[in-house]
């Protein structure tokens, strides 16, 4: 995603560093955009960092070479809106009007039509580290993922909870 591919960290999970401010196992630099299109070169455990109760918008734009299908985007820890789909490359300007403004439906998992689009949007009042994949085991082994942290927002209910004292490390 965003021609990152997402590598699993190997001795810890990313919530557990997060929440222990703990180097090496993540960074924070997952790109808010392609640097270049259909560059799927770059391996990492990169994650997107969002503000609570951010309004987030994403463009899940199908960019298969050679063989076009539909891959099932699944969100953790959110339900989101469906804005719009299509067919070939979205572009703002011509496509951005025609998203849903009224009434989108609600899911967790959408598909990215072959050779096309899909925009979701969400509202990240649900605080923690939260894995977005392929819903394809194979797509997501290889690293069609990426994971969102929403940030702590104000007060205990608006932040993670810590872990219970008897948890097993990783």
């Amino acid at each position: 995603m965003n021609d990152v591919s997402f590598v699993a960290p190997r001795r810890n999970s990313i919530l557990e560093a997060a929440y222990f401010d703990q180097v090496g196992v993540f960074t924070s630099d997952f790109p808010p955009s392609p640097a270049m299109k259909f560059n799927h070169t770059v391996k990492g455990t990169k994650i997107y960092k969002i503000k609570y109760g951010s309004v987030v918008q994403v463009v899940l734009q199908g960019s298969s070479l050679l063989l076009e299908e539909e891959h099932p985007i699944h969100l953790h820890g959110y339900d989101f809106y469906v804005m719009g789909r299509g067919i070939g490359e979205f572009v703002m300007e011509r496509d951005g009007g025609e998203l849903n403004m009224v009434d989108p439906p609600k899911r967790n998992t959408v598909g990215i039509p072959a050779g096309g689009w899909t925009v979701i949007r969400f509202v990240a009042n649900n605080p923690g580290v939260w894995l977005m994949h392929c819903h394809m085991e194979i797509h997501h082994e290889w690293g069609m993922a990426m994971v969102f942290w929403v940030e702590d927002g104000v007060g205990k209910m608006e932040s993670v909870r810590p872990p219970p004292t008897d948890l097993p490390p990783c």
